[in-house]
């Protein structure tokens, strides 16, 4: 194998260390799944109403966006994340761009995001005309540094007129934005302090975080909206789908109407009071959705149990499991930490890949990448350290 060949400094002993390394991550795996087919990092399980409700959904003839299941399924998610209001969505990217819209960001804004998380953080702050200004993460969060968003406030920015002004840019800092890196909360109770005290709006990206909690509070619902993703490879899946949840009615009607097409209620008429988007979801994988939450403590579980399967059976001083700091997890993938730096990650991937076994890093880092690298950014070397030594390995549901 390609990767297997010595290069200059590195022993051929190290080498084949590292593929005994991949070589016992994958026997861990073939003994917790008790396979030998292929794992990925997680696939879904319908083990519950799926089809009962789909085949309901069917017999409707409502497989669209209008439907009970869609109302069922948000109620089913209000009970669960503690929120007052959500709006279901066709993804996760458009309750963010909804997120956004609602709280009035566009040209002339910018919002703090974190350099490392799924391009869609990024692309929903640009599909309003706003501007992404990308910080560094704390390592023991895996999430945006609270240090980090105070620094650069008190450093770059001054308040013209109750408004937080990047001193460089001239732009408005309107809103923060942190992901909960694979079901990692972050420092969220901190981070809500600063952006109040420097009147910036907090918006969570939980796509990653459902059934994620700091002090039984569910994350998504410290902000004033957080956001979902039930896309196929999330903890719980709709097959495409998102939400948004807030507690403001105000806001949350917005996001309905926006989410509608901005159509103005009428029986017969088709009116629209601004540019809407056809963002709402469909019945059908509202349907799904509610089988799929009415197992989301189940799969959490069994994927806590796994997790500390694969803790006693991985003691390895190359490798540790990783858990985070603040709160409690959904336990979405398992992450560990590389102890050695002659570990490559990628050569490390690639042999777990050809032993069966999917993993990847903590997505990547968005100020390196050709669409946004023209905008704001610090040097970030934590982002830079964590994707060189972090990497995601499986932890679905049997």
């Amino acid at each position: 194998m390609e990767f297997l060949k010595p290069t200059t400094g590195i022993s051929l002993d190290f080498i084949l260390g590292m593929n005994d390394l991949a070589l016992e991550i994958a026997q861990a795996y073939r003994k917790i799944y008790e396979t030998e087919d292929y794992i990925p990092l997680h696939a879904p399980k319908f083990i519950g109403n799926e089809k009962k409700y789909v085949l309901e959904c069917l017999d409707s003839t409502f497989v669209s966006s209008v439907g009970k299941h869609v109302d069922r399924f948000q109620e089913r998610l209000l009970n669960y994340c503690g929120a007052n209001y959500a709006v279901a969505t066709v993804n996760g990217t458009a309750a963010l761009h909804l997120a956004l819209l609602i709280h009035k960001v566009g040209h002339g804004d910018e919002v703090i995001c974190p350099d490392i998380s799924f391009a869609a953080t990024a692309a929903s702050i640009v599909y309003t005309g706003a501007d992404p200004v990308f910080l560094d993460v704390d390592e023991e969060t895996l999430g945006l540094s609270v240090e980090k968003v105070e620094a650069f406030l008190l450093n770059n920015t001054k308040e013209i007129n109750g408004k937080r002004v990047n001193k460089i840019t001239g732009k408005t800092i309107k809103a923060c934005m942190p992901m909960h890196n694979v079901g990692f909360p972050v420092r969220i109770n901190d981070l809500l302090e600063v952006c109040n005290r420097f009147n910036l709006i907090l918006i969570e990206d939980a796509a990653e975080a459902l059934g994620s909690r700091i002090d039984e509070k569910m994350m998504g619902t410290f902000g004033s909206v957080g956001v979902y993703s039930f896309n196929g490879n999330k903890i719980i899946t709709t097959g495409g789908g998102g939400a948004l949840v807030t507690d403001s009615e105000v806001l949350f009607k917005e996001a309905l109407h926006l989410s509608t097409t901005a159509k103005v209620p009428h029986p017969f008429a088709y009116e629209h009071d601004q540019v809407g988007y056809n963002y709402r979801m469909p019945n059908i994988n509202a349907a799904l959705g509610i089988a799929q939450i009415e197992k989301i403590e189940d799969f959490i579980q069994m994927k806590k149990g796994q997790l500390k399967e694969l803790e006693l059976l991985l003691q390895r001083d190359e490798i540790s499991i990783v858990k985070p700091k603040f709160g409690t997890s959904n336990n979405w993938f398992s992450v560990a930490k590389i102890n050695h730096i002659e570990i490559k990650l990628e050569a490390l991937i690639e042999s777990l890949k050809d032993k069966g076994i999917m993993a990847r890093p903590l997505w990547s880092q968005l100020s390196k990448m050709k669409p946004y690298s023209s905008f704001m950014s610090e040097e970030n070397s934590v982002s830079s350290d964590l994707l060189r030594r972090y990497i995601c390995l499986p932890n679905g549901v049997k």
